[in-house]
């Protein structure tokens, strides 16, 4: 296994966060009927692109900190949605949050939060954003904050961040 940069394909040296690259025997050969995306993520010396951002500390380990396709640039600055996601969740009240990017006319993207209150009880999103202007870095903290009563889910329990990014998209564009 190994850690690429994301445009480039270079390995990253530890501790840099990129793309994880995987082969061995384990690796399947390719995706059933679709040539075009086992050619886009198997390379010809058996390496098969994850799609997941990771890194390998100084001891070897490989940490995921997300997805590919999750990842927020917003103004030029990489965020990592499981980052915040852990932040939320450790507050009083919040069950569950999802964090996502939404296009931003002037950051190209930033940040909303999704979150999930404990049962029987009521958020206070004034405290969640204090709290997170207390204990993230500008560039991180969510731009907006939703309530809902459950996130969406496929059959295996994954949450739907692709249904929140659409439910979610025009929320930073002008009126």
């Amino acid at each position: 296994m190994k850690v690429c940069d994301r445009e480039t394909g270079d390995e990253l040296p530890r501790g840099k966060i990129g793309v994880l690259w995987v082969r061995g025997p384990n690796v399947f050969k390719g995706y059933w009927n679709l040539p075009e995306k086992t050619r886009e993520e198997l390379r010809e010396d058996g390496f098969f692109i994850t799609r997941d951002l990771s890194l390998i500390d100084e001891d070897g380990y490989v940490n995921i900190v997300g997805r590919d396709k999750d990842l927020i640039i917003s103004g030029g600055f990489n965020i990592y949605p499981k980052e915040i996601e852990l932040f939320l969740d450790a507050l009083p009240g919040v069950k569950e949050s999802a964090v996502i990017g939404a296009p931003h006319p002037d950051f190209g993207e930033s940040v909303i939060a999704v979150l999930v209150s404990e049962p029987g009880e009521t958020l206070d999103v004034a405290a969640v954003e204090e709290a997170t202007r207390r204990n993230l870095a500008g560039f991180k903290r969510p731009r907006h904050i939703a309530v809902m009563e459950a996130l969406p889910r496929n059959t295996m329990g994954k949450v739907h961040k692709n249904q929140l990014r659409d439910i979610f998209a025009d929320t930073f564009q002008p009126s």
